[in-house]
């Protein structure tokens, strides 16, 4: 039996390792690779395995750089069954769909723009379509509950627990018995950060002999999450009295959730003015937020309580869902007053970058970064002090004020990691993955009494 790893590796996207047991090859994770020009084109390079081999995808959650190549997979040839939890089978559908009408949009477009520079036949394919998303679905079979072993093939198992990162989200322990061996590999998935809203924490792990771990914050500590939430409100406040908008690059899974549940509660605790304006200009948010409201069996207690008395923890005064393009145009003309929450994240795509290039220019707005950016990003860009940036083929100054808010991180930092892998049991072996150069070095400098590696892309190790 060997594991091998075919993304996520000294990066924080594309996370994509494989087990070999028992003749059998299963998949955890099948993502994208998000950032700049040179990640982009990772997508496009061959899996280092064959598609058509893999017996099974095990899937941790549906954010993007985790399920994100899965229609490619299918695309090109994968016919093994994909097993995840009820609430990222639905999300994991959202996502996917999302991102190959994306991929149709930005070939069609880079395909015009060879036309019109006369460069014909440099017309260009998207990664993947619509119909190979709608594809790809079919191939999801058994829904995982958490803490429920589940047979895959002879000498195999596999047991998802609660991640805590985003809803649905899971850690998943592989029982391997092959010729009299038995290995205990477990995959940590994302972690999620404790004692925040919604979700419950993370389940402490199985004990295992390996252990798959993300490091995306493994050289650092959060900002507590009280303070966080009075900076966010203090920076809405600080913004309003300049006359301003305030323009937050959202995730569309958990964190529009996430700052929507604290925008209600600051409104309905008098932090807030109820007679503020926010948009949450993002239709695959708001999709989320209608699937996050049929899985309250993810929920926290209080989260839960706020549903079985009949509220929505998501809904607040002056909320407006903008799914229709031309109503997320019309944002254009509130120069003040309001708060924008668009997606993405990173600021890689998505109707973000046109209320950036909107406000980022004037001084009385602000732009509030709730969650990770990564190296190439434009979020990246402008949370490191970027004075101008280019977007749409202009040349904007930045003069908005720029707030970056750790608090909100669905991921655990340092010391929440280092508590999981020691919940662990006493490891023998851990590879650390999803994580950027340094803060993998920094953290496996954190790790004891364990044999460390970080592998290479397309590596193998024997288990």
């Amino acid at each position: 039996m060997d594991i091998s790893f075919h993304g996520a590796d000294h990066g924080v996207t594309g996370s994509c390792h494989m087990i070999s047991c028992n003749g059998r090859r299963i998949l955890i994770d099948c993502g994208l690779y998000q950032g700049g020009h040179e990640l982009n084109a990772e997508n496009h390079q061959p899996f280092g395995f064959d598609p058509e081999e893999i017996d099974c995808l095990l899937l941790t959650h549906a954010h993007l750089d985790h399920c994100g190549r899965i229609p490619l997979l299918a695309k090109q040839g994968f016919r093994g069954e994909i097993i995840t939890t009820a609430a990222s089978r639905e999300l994991a559908r959202l996502v996917m769909l999302d991102a190959a009408h994306l991929q149709e949009e930005d070939a069609a477009w880079q395909s015009k723009k060879a036309l019109r520079q006369g460069r014909r036949g440099k017309e260009v394919e998207p990664l993947y379509t619509t119909l190979d998303a709608l594809n790809s679905l079919d191939f999801f079979g058994r829904t995982a509950a958490y803490g429920e072993p589940i047979h895959l093939f002879d000498g195999i198992t596999a047991t998802f627990s609660d991640a805590g990162h985003i809803l649905g989200s899971a850690s998943i322990l592989l029982q391997l018995e092959e010729k009299g061996r038995t290995r205990r590999v477990l995959f940590s998935g994302d972690i999620g950060y404790r004692n925040r809203a919604i979700l419950r924490n993370p389940n402490p792990p199985d004990t295992a002999d390996t252990v798959v771990m993300e490091t995306t914050y493994g050289d650092r500590l959060h900002k507590t999450l009280l303070p966080s939430i009075q900076e966010l409100y203090d920076a809405i406040h600080d913004t309003f009295r300049r006359g301003g908008n305030v323009v937050i690059p959202t995730f569309a899974l958990e964190r529009a959730q996430e700052i929507l549940y604290y925008l209600r509660e600051g409104v309905e605790q008098g932090e807030l003015p109820a007679s503020m304006q926010v948009f949450l200009d993002s239709p695959m948010a708001i999709s989320a937020t209608e699937i996050f409201r049929r899985h309250p069996e993810c929920y926290d207690r209080d989260t839960a309580a706020l549903f079985n008395a009949g509220n929505d923890p998501f809904d607040l005064p002056g909320l407006h869902f903008t799914r229709e393009t031309a109503e997320s145009m019309a944002l254009n003309q509130v120069k003040g007053g309001a708060v924008i929450m668009a997606g993405s994240g990173m600021c890689t795509g998505g109707r973000v970058r046109h209320h950036i290039k909107h406000n980022i220019w004037r001084q009385d707005s602000s732009m509030i970064f709730v969650g990770y950016a990564a190296h190439g990003t434009l979020a990246r860009r402008i949370v490191d002090g970027a004075e101008r940036i280019h977007l749409f083929g202009e040349e904007l100054p930045v003069r908005a004020r720029i707030y970056t808010i750790g608090g909100f991180s669905a991921h655990a930092d340092r010391d929440e990691l280092l508590a999981w892998h020691r919940q662990a049991g006493s490891p023998g072996r851990t590879f650390l993955v999803h994580g950027d150069e340094e803060a993998m070095q920094a953290f496996a400098r954190q790790l004891h009494g364990t044999r460390v590696e970080m592998p290479e892309l397309h590596q193998s190790f024997e288990l």
